[in-house]
């Protein structure tokens, strides 16, 4: 089994340390949730950031922070993880779900326009596998229908479109996760980021317990020790969640940032890696990155076709694991199917989503070097060698 040790060999240690050598309070530099949202609001080049416990707590703020109610539409993408539609489900609100581009496995923002009602607020795209949505054509329904977006960056770490225009900053909130498969991790956590001093109090209020003397830039409630320790102290001036981030995940949080480049870059070596011998094959058209556009890779999306040449999708990926292939993940189930989305909302099919869900393959990128990288490569070669006798 490889060791996944080295993902955490810069200053993880260190920072942990300094946590636990603080006793939990802020240490000489600062709490690591001030360092950890400063460092990132820099990479990003937005003006606040506020962490939270993790990405779909990050939604939830966000959402409130809209001012998103009960009975409000937030339209999001069918293909896409549960938990953009648990968020919504958690302020009261109603999932919509638009249908995706075929060819880049996004939500289309032509169907946006049709899903978009009275009672539609908001708009969740959600940048998956490391590409990124067509954020221009997004803002513009947006903006003619006075509709907020919060855009899901959690599979997409430094993606960018063809103005150099970094996913997370282009909507009004970006969202982030640092769960555990993650570009960068702390194995739970998550980041909002945000140019709007408005929607950065209200997130941070709603997320931090509704403590009064919460700011935008700031998550401290014990400014004054004669205030804080005044029996006729007033501390929460809105109802609001037990959001925060914990100091010891800051403090990975915070070293994971420090080599956020080499963790991005080396998921673009292993997607650039599977593109070439996947344009290659009949077997699979990749997923589309637009021209001038940077995905980031989480993870390579690809359709398998190989039913069309009696080949089985499990067939597949179970050779590929023979041959010392890492395992083949399926995309999720669309939101409206699962289960627990069936038994509450009404949501009408997306025909395209329907399609892709069941032919998507979804590949490693988190190889830590050309060695193991090549692994996945010989055992994607030697897999198709095998399977060749079907199509040729």
């Amino acid at each position: 089994m490889n060791n996944k040790g080295w993902k955490f060999t810069g200053n993880e240690r260190k920072y942990v340390n300094e946590v636990l050598e603080s006793g939990f309070g802020a240490s000489e530099t600062g709490s690591m949730n001030e360092r950890l949202e400063k460092k990132f609001a820099k990479i990003y080049d937005q003006k606040f950031a506020i962490t939270a416990n993790s990405g779909t707590s990050t939604l939830h703020m966000a959402l409130h922070a809209f001012g998103i109610r009960p009975g409000d539409e937030v339209i999001i993408p069918s293909l896409t993880v549960a938990m953009c539609g648990f968020a919504i489900w958690q302020i009261g609100a109603i999932p919509v779900c638009a249908d995706v581009n075929k060819d880049t496995f996004l939500i289309n923002p032509e169907d946006i326009k049709k899903k978009i009602t009275k009672k539609t607020k908001a708009i969740m795209p959600v940048h998956m596998y490391g590409n990124v949505c067509d954020m221009k054509h997004i803002m513009e329904v947006a903006n003619s229908n006075n509709l907020y977006v919060v855009e899901d960056c959690a599979e997409c770490f430094l993606g960018a479109d063809d103005d150099n225009n970094k996913a997370g900053t282009i909507g009004h909130i970006g969202s982030w996760s640092f769960e555990s498969t993650k570009h960068l991790t702390s194995n739970e956590g998550g980041i909002v980021l945000t140019n709007d001093e408005t929607l950065a109090l209200k997130m941070r209020q709603f997320g931090g317990l509704g403590f009064k003397n919460i700011t935008a830039s700031s998550g401290k409630v014990r400014i004054s020790r004669d205030l804080f320790q005044n029996p006729n102290w007033k501390r929460h001036s809105v109802m609001g969640y037990n959001y925060r981030l914990s100091e010891l995940c800051a403090a990975v949080a915070l070293a994971q940032c420090e080599r956020i480049n080499e963790f991005v870059n080396l998921r673009i070596k292993m997607g650039l890696e599977y593109l070439k011998i996947f344009e290659n094959s009949s077997l699979f058209i990749p997923q589309k990155t637009e021209n001038g556009y940077t995905n980031s890779y989480w993870t390579f999306a690809t359709r398998f076709l190989g039913e069309n040449y009696g080949i089985s999708w499990i067939d597949f990926r179970k050779k590929y694991m023979e041959f010392d292939g890492d395992g083949i993940y399926a995309a999720h189930q669309l939101v409206y199917n699962e289960p627990c989305f069936k038994s509450k909302f009404n949501i009408l099919p997306t025909p395209i989503s329907e399609s892709l869900q069941k032919e998507l393959m979804l590949f490693t990128t988190n190889q830590k070097n050309e060695h193991e990288r090549l692994i996945q490569i010989n055992a994607l070669e030697k897999t198709l060698k095998h399977f060749s006798q079907f199509f040729n």
